[in-house]
């Protein structure tokens, strides 16, 4: 059996083309003031307009045939577009979780009706999905989820409440986990996942804002949503298997390395013209770290883009790559000598203040370290 897979994947030369034009087309929105450089743009970085843009360029949707709107370039190809996006700071959170996971999961457990509905869309950047899959009480722990989804005429009625539910006030659609079967001794068996097209009447969203008053999470309440058949996504009582292949999707990427990525770019610079001593051990280690996990990053990509579903793998990333992040934080403080201040006009000392103040949310989203470090040992079999 195959425990582990993280061989290293080489990137195919167009790609190179590719990463060109992506670097010139974002230095050229940098330059016309259309976006600003900032850190953890997937997440906050909430901006229709230049996601249209992106999906006008090709550029969202590139893992979803042509015949649905995408430009079918694949897995690799999309991982060299989100690569450059998160390194230049874009803004990226408005089409990000429906072309990162709703998407595929949609070409691979969707209905023909839905891909046709929403893929297009999603590729030209102007739909947007959130994901409803933690609970309040259950932490990372999916199969606890006790949203319930009952059987009625013609669909389903959905009850329970989500949180950490990311841009699902600004989403036009919200994919949710719910128990649509007694529990039993499997605690995998019996879920189903809903398409709830927002907004709904019967669906509340709240606000959770961040240390910075920033409101990019949600609670949200679904109080007897009803769900017609035709929104159901793949079969009735299936809903395990899917979000564990859509969380193989959502852990590995690019963005669990490269939240910081902006800082310690800046940071380069910065030390090169203002520092005629640099701890080039200290420097280095980082550099030499981040380098590491972008190879496993790139391993995973490569699985994904032969159709497989990497959990632990991708598992492993996320725990190394979120933890990274933050050492990033430390390194540019203790190097660059200088302090975090939200207000200031200076790039670093700004995007130090983003990153401490978006850091708790690091190892929780999609996953804290512990589950993800659960999702390893089932896999090696130690427990």
């Amino acid at each position: 059996m195959d425990l582990w897979n993280l061989n290293p994947v080489a990137l195919p030369p167009e790609h190179e083309d590719l990463r060109g034009n992506v670097r010139t087309f974002l230095a050229e929105e940098i330059a016309m003031g259309r976006i600003t450089p900032r850190c953890d743009q997937w997440l906050g970085g909430w901006d229709p307009a230049f996601s249209r843009r992106l999906g006008e360029s090709g550029w969202v949707g590139m893992t979803f045939p042509t015949k649905y709107g995408g430009s079918g370039k694949g897995a690799l190809a999309r991982f060299v577009v989100t690569e450059e996006l998160l390194a230049a700071g874009a803004p990226v959170a408005a089409h990000w979780i429906a072309d990162r996971q709703t998407g595929p999961g949609l070409l691979r457990f969707g209905s023909a009706e839905q891909k046709e509905a929403f893929l297009p869309l999603i590729a030209q950047g102007q739909y947007y999905f959130a994901a409803g899959m933690s609970e309040p009480d259950t932490g990372s722990d999916l199969a606890s989820v006790r949203t319930s989804g009952r059987r009625i005429d013609g669909g389903w009625r959905v009850s329970g409440t989500k949180v950490w539910t990311s841009g699902a006030h600004l989403a036009q659609a919200m994919v949710v986990l719910a128990r649509t079967e007694p529990r039993s001794s499997d605690r995998h068996a019996g879920l189903t996942q809903f398409i709830i097209e927002l907004p709904d009447p019967n669906v509340q969203i709240r606000p959770i804002r961040l240390l910075t008053g920033e409101h990019h999470f949600n609670e949200v309440v679904l109080d007897d949503v009803f769900v017609p058949d035709t929104r159901v996504l793949g079969e009735p009582g299936s809903g395990w298997k899917q979000v564990t292949s859509e969380l193989a999707m959502e852990r590995s990427g690019p963005e669990r390395i490269l939240s910081t990525f902006p800082l310690l770019a800046a940071a380069t610079d910065y030390l090169a013209e203002n520092s005629s001593r640099i701890d080039m051990a200290r420097f280095g280690a980082v550099v030499a770290r981040i380098w590491a996990l972008r190879q496993m990053s790139l391993a995973v990509a490569g699985r994904l883009e032969v159709g497989a579903a990497p959990a632990a793998e991708a598992a492993t990333v996320k725990d190394l790559g979120t933890r990274f992040e933050t050492v990033v934080i430390d390194t540019v403080r203790l190097l660059t000598e200088l302090e975090p201040d939200s207000g200031s006009d200076q790039e670093i000392p700004r995007m130090l203040a983003e990153s401490i103040l978006h850091s708790p949310g690091f190892t929780l989203r999609g996953g804290t370290n512990e589950i993800l470090r659960g999702v390893v040992a089932r896999q090696l079999g130690v427990r």
